[in-house]
């Protein structure tokens, strides 16, 4: 019996809170039925105007939107399979994205149609892209406009979505190389909604703000979950603490998911307070590690507030482990942990040879379940590659201890190997983020002609602070052991290179360092 699909969790939602307004974007106020209204005329336009089909390629390249959400649900109800775009991608990314991908219609909103243009011009006609749709108003470049394709469609239910039908084609942040394709079916999609609803709640409720990217899988749960339980959604076109905060404020938001460099620009903002976030009741993070001092001062200035870790990949469809409110008030060791399995994943650590590990030894993190990924779109091999008997093996390097709880102390290709030692760049990372004059540290391994590599700390300060290389090297000591102190340390003023999920370009750092050197590629 067919149940995870999304047009179960779409229509019920239409038929339960017709009236009620439960989308809050700038200007736009949008009950649940004029939502629905929207999506299947856009679906049935999408159809019957470009001649869409089920398994064709939409793109995506927008800021957060209560269009982008009506593009998500056109797409699950299928009009076609969405392919969010990173909105930082360069020229060169989404040309090849685009090729790749096969996809036909982009549309693109007012602060990235010249980009989308410029990047696309030379190489248009060799693309199969038929059709670019302007999201908003603006004299740009464009074939149809929005508003335009809503009201050339029709209210017209679509068939009934399988199991197995693809859904959304998301495509890695190549922070560690080419982006691939993650081709996500409709089951996979809708057990990751009822692993987070298990573990957080869903409700009418619930009043969720869209800060994170729309393009970034740690969104899926504010896509589809919130609207398909009667919650409300509150749009910020792109992350600002102070409008972030005055979102909060405004419309009582109790819930929304940050990663860390986002707390801490929210914690470190000249008018923060924390009775603006006084209607927060939950915020989930991860996405990037969390430095140990500014998940204290987190629990210290809002410490009613239930946080919650979750840890995923694009290839689960985003979640695999939470560490949950009650973990967090717990406290103690665990903290340092990305929790448990959310109900029906498996963990497992392996070694190089595919091996079971024990609790408490290192290696790299497997996980199973019904909410991976069917494949890497067109790499038959690379999906191969990570797929061993039914076991997704994630890339990260970490442990379990006694409990089931999984301490991730790395991704395998940014462990640092120095004179034999493994050295983790988190741990380091999180010895010397409790330094008070650090705003930012990335630590990363560059070449040594002794050892191999050296530990390489590239440090942020505060406005005003200041650190020398030894301060920050003993600061780092009195928590590790020395041979995984920073041997060097880079001071820079300007803010690390992240990518479009806030995450640092660790492989942009490495490169001007190991430019000619044979582990170029590490």
């Amino acid at each position: 019996m067919k149940e995870l699909v999304f047009q179960r969790q779409f229509f019920p939602m239409l038929e339960r809170w017709p009236d009620k307004i439960g989308f809050h974007d700038g200007d736009y106020h949008g009950t649940f039925a004029q939502h629905g209204d929207r999506v299947l005329r856009l679906g049935d336009a999408m159809r019957t105007e470009f001649g869409m089909k089920r398994d064709d390629r939409f793109a995506v390249m927008s800021c957060n939107s209560h269009q982008y959400l009506e593009l998500y649900h056109a797409g699950f109800l299928g009009a076609g399979v969405i392919n969010p775009l990173n909105l930082r991608l360069a020229g060169r990314e989404l040309q090849y994205i685009l090729a790749d991908s096969g996809t036909t219609v982009v549309f693109v909103d007012a602060l990235f149609a010249d980009h989308f243009a410029r990047s696309v011009a030379e190489v248009r006609s060799e693309l199969p892209l038929r059709h670019v749709v302007l999201i908003g108003d603006g004299d740009l470049p464009c074939d149809v406009r929005y508003e335009d394709l809503i009201s050339a469609g029709e209210p017209v239910m679509p068939p009934e979505s399988e199991e197995s039908d693809p859904a959304v084609l998301m495509y890695t942040g190549g922070t560690t190389g080419l982006a691939k394709g993650a081709l996500l079916e409709q089951r996979a999609e809708v057990l990751n909604l009822y692993h987070i609803g298990l573990a957080l709640g869903f409700g009418e409720e619930r009043v969720y703000l869209h800060q994170t990217p729309m393009f970034h899988a740690a969104s899926m749960g504010g896509i589809i979950g919130i609207p398909a339980t009667g919650g409300t959604s509150v749009f910020v076109p792109m992350f600002d603490p102070e409008p972030v905060m005055q979102a909060i404020e405004g419309y009582s938001v109790d819930w929304t998911m940050m990663v860390p460099t986002m707390i801490a620009m929210v914690l470190n903002h000249p008018d923060f307070r924390p009775d603006r976030l006084a209607s927060l009741r939950d915020l989930v993070y991860g996405a990037s590690p969390m430095p140990s001092a500014l998940l204290e001062r987190l629990m210290t200035t809002l410490s009613d507030l239930n946080l919650w870790q979750g840890y995923g990949m694009t290839e689960c469809s985003s979640v695999l482990t939470f560490l949950t409110a009650a973990d967090h008030r717990r406290g103690g060791s665990i903290l340092r942990s990305a929790g448990r399995p959310a109900m029906g994943v498996e963990v497992g650590i392996r070694n190089d040879k595919g091996c079971r590990l024990g609790p408490r030894e290192d290696g790299e993190v497997w996980a199973r379940g019904g909410n991976f990924m069917r494949e890497y779109w067109h790499r038959p091999e690379q999906t191969a590659s990570v797929f061993t008997d039914g076991w997704y093996r994630t890339g990260d390097a970490g442990h379990l201890d006694e409990q089931g709880y999984l301490y991730l102390v790395d991704r395998v290709n940014d462990m640092i190997v120095t004179g034999g030692e493994n050295v983790y760049s988190i741990e380091v990372e999180n010895a010397i983020s409790t330094h008070p004059a650090v705003a930012q540290v990335a630590v990363i391994g560059i070449p040594h002609d002794v050892w191999g590599e050296q530990v390489h700390a590239i440090v942020v300060l505060h406005p005003g602070a200041e650190a020398t290389e030894h301060d920050i090297r003993e600061h780092a000591k009195a928590t590790i052991a020395a041979y995984k102190a920073p041997k060097s340390v880079e001071f820079r003023t300007d803010p690390i290179p992240l990518s479009g999920a806030l995450k640092p370009l660790k492989r942009e750092l490495r490169a001007p360092y190991w430019e000619g050197h044979s582990a170029a590629v590490h």
